[in-house]
């Protein structure tokens, strides 16, 4: 007997690390989405990245951005300097999360006035830009619980993890499995693939898949092919591309 599929399939194309110094290893993959047509995509965008990366002293860079929300794209708030900045961790279990498991993980340490802070920093210059934002994603999908607070006490819809998305502001998960690549070498990139082949066979069936990519994805030939060909196989069976936003919508009202 054939497996039942829900009526409704979805996917979202999300663009991690969003900023003027990804822009050139996105550019080509994002043309390449284009040409297939109607495919919305959630751009996770950090508003200084690393620090050397201010979105306002790249005015074409925004203007980009306008036309992509013009498009029917999304913008997130994506952290503010997607770098850890914090003092040092004083335990082992930092250690690896901030060290060993990432150096991005810049709201894992943050207590709530910290967190606040620079939520807020970044909602300004969403505002001063005019662009509409619905959701935050914290680097590294690493939230301390000072963040958490945070995100209560903002006008933000919803926030998210590898796993779920979240209701703002009581945190009601929502079930949204993603796919991410790690890039960083041969053999991370090669048990990505039969990891991700593996995540989509069991997901197969899953009301909507998230496509989680990220610059250095785009820097090597493999996985680069490896997300073309997957949406394009994604939307072959049916499944319909939205943002983030539109997705939480659809649900709301269904």
């Amino acid at each position: 007997m054939a497996e039942a599929w829900p009526a409704s399939r979805s996917l979202m194309l999300v663009l991690h690390d969003v900023a003027p110094e990804t822009w050139p290893d996105y550019q080509p993959f994002v043309e390449a989405v284009d040409t297939l047509g109607g495919v919305p995509m959630t751009w996770l965008v950090v508003p200084d990245f690393h620090q050397r990366n201010l979105l306002l002293r790249s005015p074409t860079f925004c203007r980009l951005l306008d036309r992509r929300l013009a498009q029917g794209d999304e913008l997130a708030l994506h952290g503010y300097y997607h770098a850890d900045n914090s003092p040092p961790p004083r335990t082992p279990g930092d250690y690896f999360m901030r060290r060993i498991y990432t150096h991005e993980g810049e709201f894992y340490g943050l207590d709530q006035q910290q967190a606040l802070q620079r939520l807020e920093r970044g909602l300004a210059l969403f505002h001063q830009q005019g662009w509409p934002v619905a959701g935050f994603v914290a680097p590294a999908w690493l939230m301390s619980e000072g963040t958490r607070q945070a995100l209560r006490r903002l006008p933000l819809r919803y926030t998210s993890t590898p796993q779920h998305l979240y209701r703002l502001p009581d945190f009601t998960a929502i079930e949204a499995p993603g796919l991410v690549w790690s890039a960083r070498s041969a053999w991370r990139r090669g048990l990505s693939r039969v990891l991700c082949d593996w995540q989509c066979h069991r997901w197969r069936n899953a009301e909507t898949l998230r496509l989680g990519l990220h610059p250095v994805d785009m820097r090597h030939r493999s996985s680069r092919d490896y997300w073309l060909n997957t949406l394009r196989s994604l939307l072959a069976q049916g499944r319909e591309p939205l943002t983030k936003s539109a997705w939480l919508d659809r649900k709301a009202s269904a």
